[in-house]
């Protein structure tokens, strides 16, 4: 009986070990997996906070949206051949100076591959500034951290660094497109007058050296210009001398905020111009929720519209993740692609040990492009590290944005 018994343990013992044993060789291998996964790290910056939010909370849900597709698909191929997730951070610099140096030094203190940001032209300009100026410089101390920039407009400013990236559409080339369409096809259409955003860089540089200069330059006569600020909310004055002027073209330089408060007086006071044309960052869904019946007919170039089933797809992807599909949250969406394919045609290792040289192999590879696919098309790209982006002209009919008009490009 003893004899017998023994043997049942010894049994019993012996199949728990061709059980337990395998477990644990499978729990131990699953542990080594997880702990040398390897993931992508990219950092977002820009205004999640005050008058700019929307900016930066759209090209966020826009960046999490390409990650999330990214993923999903088989993440990124690393130069070792094995596979990796993008995993994104984002951070709020407010639109500040002071902020977004100490966000990028942030984010370059840790091992985050690549930024994407900001969202004002006076933060980016600043921030490339603390960047390495020539990439060869070995003496120069400023950072190595590829910045992607998606929303800051201002002309010229990837000169600054080497590191410095944007995929922004070239303004200049729009609005002299719009302005040609407009002579051939509003040809009664003889002055303008300008109304802008004075102290926001974007729309300041293109009412002056945009789209007035565009005017000037096709023969327009120049009635002058009303002037507020981002932060203000009464444009009773401003709309009084818009109207007392009468010209046939009225253009307004501002943002979505206050150009619907513009629109809405403009309304109140029977301002109704021959033409109305905008700003390229008018054309969101923003600007048709809070005045889409005010900004009818106003027509702008814009290098996003929901026109194909690629670009559809990432405005749905991106509300999602609780954002609005623009030109410059979709120029995020774009440049998480961009990075995609960067990082695996120069063998990004995504190693503890290799933050440093990956960041500078992106930095070459995304020197190296000649042109990169988006939404709307190919996009080209400059020997100053800028894009050359297609577009088209959209015309608020109905509260929604309309394409009418693709210029050839």
């Amino acid at each position: 009986m003893k004899l017998a018994m023994t043997r049942i343990k010894f049994s019993l013992r012996l199949a728990l070990a061709f059980v337990i044993l395998p477990l644990c060789l499978w729990l131990s291998s699953a542990a080594d997996a997880l702990a040398q996964e390897r993931v992508i790290k990219i950092a977002g910056f820009g205004a999640t906070s005050g008058v700019l939010r929307q900016f930066g909370v759209n090209s966020e849900a826009a960046m999490r949206a390409a990650a999330d597709q990214i993923n999903k698909t088989g993440g990124v191929r690393l130069g070792d051949g094995t596979r990796a997730k993008i995993v994104v951070g984002y951070f709020d610099d407010r639109c500040n100076v002071a902020e977004g140096i100490s966000v990028i030094r942030h984010i370059a203190s840790e091992d985050w591959l690549a930024a994407v940001g900001p969202t004002c032209s006076s933060v980016a300009e600043t921030l490339y500034g603390v960047l390495q100026k020539k990439a060869d410089d070995a003496s120069d101390s400023g950072l190595h951290l590829p910045i992607f920039t998606d929303v800051a407009m201002e002309i010229g400013l990837t000169k600054i660094s080497d590191w410095a990236f944007r995929n922004i559409p070239d303004e200049i080339g729009m609005y002299q497109s719009l302005f040609a369409w407009l002579k051939l096809n509003h040809p009664d259409a003889k002055s303008v007058y300008g109304g802008v955003e004075e102290d926001f860089v974007h729309s300041n540089q293109t009412w002056y050296k945009v789209m007035k200069e565009r005017a000037k330059t096709d023969g327009y006569q120049i009635k002058g210009e009303a002037k507020w600020l981002v932060s203000d909310t009464n444009f009773t004055t401003q709309v009084r001398e818009m109207k007392q002027v009468g010209a046939d073209v009225v253009a307004i330089s501002a943002h979505p905020f206050t150009a619907c408060g513009v629109l809405k007086e403009m309304q109140r006071q029977g301002v109704k111009p021959k033409v109305l044309i905008g700003l390229t960052s008018i054309s969101s869904p923003e600007t048709m929720e809070v005045c889409g019946k005010q900004a009818e007919g106003l027509i702008i170039p814009t290098s996003y519209a929901p026109i194909n089933p690629q670009a559809k797809a990432a405005a749905a992807a991106t509300a999602r993740f609780k954002g609005y599909a623009d030109l410059h949250s979709m120029a995020a969406w774009e440049n998480m692609f961009t990075l995609k394919h960067v990082i695996e045609s120069e063998g990004v290792l995504a190693n503890p040990d290799s933050v440093r040289a990956d960041r500078d192999r992106i930095r070459i590879g995304l020197a190296k492009l000649k042109q990169t696919e988006g939404l709307l098309g190919t996009l080209q790209r400059t020997r100053e590290r800028e894009a050359v982006k297609p577009f088209v002209f959209v015309e608020a009919r109905g509260s929604s944005w309309q394409v009418m008009h693709s210029p050839v490009q």
